[in-house]
């Protein structure tokens, strides 16, 4: 995570996070912690607020009968995990998320489990369109606790560069 301690008067400072265009390097990793532990009642209140009717994520007994024997974390909160743990480290000076794809779903993730993410950078270019900002695609995975791939996905943002983010502009 780039944490950058900006001095804004006389023994006061502030923090930014995040990175600009510039500052992402295709090959680079960025390990994102700290992990995030899935509990069941968040679980079930993503199935709730996402209207996920599917009784493998919140009725035990129907989830005991089948071929994982317990209940399922909701796969969506999942990878909104996987995004938000990356957050600081890729998109913190994003302007806008531009797509996700191939998002596969390699492991069961059950409450209880510790997940954590890594974002390998894939690509980069300069906006066509946009002379303040580029493209950069990350991959990231998430593991858990047992150091298992439970997601995996790729996502392109549209990134600020230096001296055109919204906290450059407004002196964030």
């Amino acid at each position: 995570m780039v944490q950058v301690i900006k001095k804004i008067g006389e023994q006061r400072y502030r923090e930014s996070f995040g990175r600009h265009y510039e500052e992402f390097h295709v090959g680079d990793v960025y390990e994102h912690r700290p992990g995030r532990t899935v509990t069941e009642t968040e679980n079930t209140w993503f199935t709730l607020l996402t209207m996920n009717t599917h009784p493998m994520h919140f009725d035990g007994e129907y989830a005991k009968a089948s071929e994982f024997g317990r209940c399922i974390v909701c796969s969506p909160f999942t990878v909104a995990l996987m995004v938000g743990m990356s957050v600081t480290d890729v998109s913190q000076k994003a302007i806008a998320n531009l797509g996700w794809g191939d998002i596969k779903m390699t492991y069961p993730v059950y409450a209880g489990d510790t997940l954590y993410a890594a974002s390998e950078v894939l690509e980069k270019r300069e906006s066509a369109s946009r002379p303040g900002a580029g493209l950069v695609t990350v991959r990231t995975i998430g593991t858990n606790q047992d150091d298992k791939v439970v997601c995996t996905f790729t996502r392109t943002m549209l990134i600020a560069k230096q001296g055109h983010s919204v906290e450059d502009k407004v002196g964030y």
